[in-house]
């Protein structure tokens, strides 16, 4: 159902019928929908992390590896828009951290890969996972929102 519209716009009714369970049975595993919707984002975070992960080891890892991250990053974010958009706004996953611990898989990568990056070409590895991360996820969300063209060769071009 996220592919089809944004989590804000979805019933925990609705999501229930989806299923082929009762209401009432969804709320004996989640309180409400927003534990509901924190347990998406957190499985969307871990497939991000493990599709990033992925990428990196086909291409061997190192500097390659570092570059296919981000563009499997930005090629995440346009195979599961609302999945991706309820990732990153999901009130639960910002606050304390939540994010960098039960998303490590996507957060140990990048820090990884920035420490690498940054050994080799000197800076601060924490500088550099910044600017790596800013620069995927505003290209990702240029192109969800339809202010730049999606477009595989620029995706490939812009992350190098």
């Amino acid at each position: 159902m996220l592919g089809e519209r944004d989590a804000d716009s979805l019933s925990l009714r609705e999501l229930a019928r989806a299923v082929g369970v009762s209401a009432t049975s969804v709320y004996r595993h989640f309180p409400d929908k927003e534990a509901l919707m924190t347990a998406l984002a957190l499985e969307g975070l871990a497939q991000l992390g493990a599709a990033q992960r992925t990428a990196s080891e086909a291409v061997g890892g190192g500097a390659a590896g570092f570059r296919e991250t981000g563009r499997a990053y930005v090629r995440f974010a346009l195979a599961n828009p609302a999945l991706f958009r309820l990732i990153f706004a999901s009130p639960a996953l910002l606050v304390g951290g939540v994010k960098s611990d039960l998303g490590s898989e996507a957060h140990d990568l990048l820090q990884a890969n920035a420490a690498a990056a940054a050994a080799r070409g000197g800076g601060k590895p924490e500088v550099q996972a910044v600017q790596a991360w800013a620069l995927v996820h505003g290209l990702a969300m240029l192109m969800l929102d339809g202010q730049v063209a999606v477009d595989d060769e620029l995706i490939d071009k812009a992350i190098c």
